[in-house]
């Protein structure tokens, strides 16, 4: 397994490129994870003056035959930001294995996705900066492209994934780091999404379709969206 370093919005030095290959062990990672296939790592760099605190962003992405795991910090420079982001990559191997084991002695009905999910709070670096790095003001939409303070936020991701219950989607969820994860709920066969509230609360919104409401959509002060309620 290689990998594979990649840079958004800016060129990847060799020194950073040979320090990637030193702090990700892949003979470590295999261990936790067999059917691991490839390790994306992208370095991001923001040009808002605002943002010289968490200018850096790495996001590094492990996929195998099991679910995507990734992991994503901001920092000053790339390598605390590759520190921030190995860091929080390790421990959700490291559940991710446990679950594995649980699973294979038959106890995976007994432990709770909080449980596992728990730990997350304890991640270095995980705070409100690194939530703020993802609304930076650069937009690239179809024939849109926003730099800087412009008026439209927007990033857009195409995934392709099978139907799965909600224990299922919420452990997924957790395995890429995000507050929300949309999936197809395998029981109801309806487009849904769950959500984090406060503590190690969830949330889950189902959306069925009603034919008769499509032609209120236009005029309608308010529809589906809103404020997520923690």
């Amino acid at each position: 397994m290689d990998i594979v370093v990649k840079g958004h919005r800016t060129e990847v030095p060799e020194r950073f490129r040979k320090h990637v290959a030193e702090k990700l062990n892949l003979e470590k990672i295999q261990k936790l994870d067999g059917k691991a296939i490839s390790l994306d790592v992208e370095l991001t760099k923001e040009h808002n003056p605002r943002l010289h605190d968490r200018c850096d962003r790495v996001e590094i992405t492990l996929r195998s035959r099991g679910p995507v795991i990734r992991a994503e910090a901001a920092a000053s420079d790339p390598y605390a930001a590759l520190d921030a982001a190995t860091s929080k990559l390790d421990a959700q191997l490291r559940r991710h294995a446990d679950k594995r084991h649980l699973a294979r002695r038959g106890g995976r009905a007994a432990v709770s996705v909080a449980e596992y999910t728990a730990p997350l709070a304890e991640v270095p670096g995980q705070d409100g900066a690194e939530a703020d790095a993802d609304r930076v003001p650069h937009t690239k939409a179809g024939p849109l492209d926003v730099e800087g303070e412009g008026p439209l936020v927007v990033r857009e991701k195409t995934h392709v994934a099978a139907a799965m219950s909600l224990d299922q989607a919420l452990y997924e969820m957790e395995l890429v780091g995000h507050d929300f994860y949309l999936f197809v709920d395998s029981e109801r066969n309806q487009p849904s999404v769950v959500y984090r509230r406060h503590g190690y609360d969830y949330g889950v919104i189902y959306l069925k379709e009603d034919p008769s409401a499509i032609g209120l959509v236009a005029g309608a002060a308010g529809g589906a969206g809103g404020a997520l309620r923690r």
